[in-house]
């Protein structure tokens, strides 16, 4: 490899000059998207002719989006297969698309708000989940599970069932919002179904265990998170120990484990004791809509 070529101090200086000038042209860009003032796609078609913008890394450019930071933006350049070094004029076709879906929404729609339910087995997050879906506009998230269905489960209603190879392949994918291991199976939350929603102005309830509802605020610091107590230790030992579909030693082992999940209450956003569904279901549509 031959030696760099050796610049007169007046091309130093020039080549030094037109660095920062794009550097200031970038910081530029990124506040203005970071004030709401660009959208994704107005960068994108900026960057045709402006070669500043063009050279930006989209690293940088999704980082700046309100609510983004670094750790959501690389999540998500992660599930669209988008090199974290990739510069703007080096997107795909295909690629850009994406981008421009993923954050541009139709005019006048506002996006959704997500709300993530959580507490101990036997709480009664499932009653209060299909309450909300009956009641309100919420779409309700169906989870993915790689546990066998129940006699009176369906598939797409209650749980999506993947085998455990599928399962895998959703992982590798980038398909899941968050998932986790529970009681010895998989559960997981479908992104796709979740972002589509909220892109088009609903709000979204995922009604997930609280190893699953700590990812979602990592990869969403905005998703409100809400823990459900029950009214008593009793009742929630009486509930567990009624289950009809555990075996002995499986409603022992979840005894245990709401245990250890009620004293994790202090990391929700809002807390809701479960005395009445209804009113449980109307606490969740008023945090839905507050500002």
């Amino acid at each position: 490899m031959g030696a760099p070529p050796q610049l007169t101090p007046e091309e130093r200086a020039n080549a030094l000059a037109k660095a920062k000038f794009s550097r200031q042209v970038r910081a530029g860009v990124k506040l203005r998207i970071k004030n709401q003032d660009l959208s994704i796609a107005q960068v994108l078609e900026i960057a045709r002719d402006d070669d500043a913008i063009a050279k930006m890394r989209v690293f940088e450019l999704v980082e700046s989006v309100p609510g983004m930071g670094k750790i959501r933006a690389k999540a998500l350049l992660e599930r669209l297969s988008i090199s974290l070094t990739r510069r703007i004029q080096g997107l795909g076709r295909h690629q850009v698309d994406s981008l421009i879906r993923e954050f541009d929404l139709p005019t006048g729609v506002a996006k959704g708000r997500l709300v993530v339910l959580s507490g101990p087995g036997g709480v009664g997050k499932s009653t209060v989940a299909k309450a909300l879906k009956i009641s309100s506009p919420f779409f309700v998230s169906i989870s993915a599970t790689t546990r066998a269905p129940r006699f009176n489960e369906v598939e797409g209603v209650d749980y999506h069932f993947y085998t455990h190879e599928q399962f895998d392949q959703a992982i590798s994918r980038g398909e899941f919002l968050e998932w986790a291991e529970f009681a010895g199976n998989r559960y997981g939350t479908p992104r796709k179904a979740v972002e589509d929603a909220l892109r088009e102005g609903q709000s979204v309830l995922l009604e997930i265990e609280i190893t699953g509802a700590r990812q979602v605020k990592e990869k969403v610091p905005e998703a409100l998170l809400v823990f459900l107590e029950p009214p008593t230790w009793e009742e929630l030992v009486s509930r567990l120990e009624g289950r009809g579909t555990d075996s002995p030693e499986r409603r022992a082992a979840r005894l245990a484990l709401a245990q250890e999940e009620m004293a994790a209450a202090s990391f929700f956003d809002k807390v809701l004791i479960n005395e009445e569904v209804e009113k449980v279901v109307a606490s969740l549509i008023e945090f839905a809509s507050a500002d």
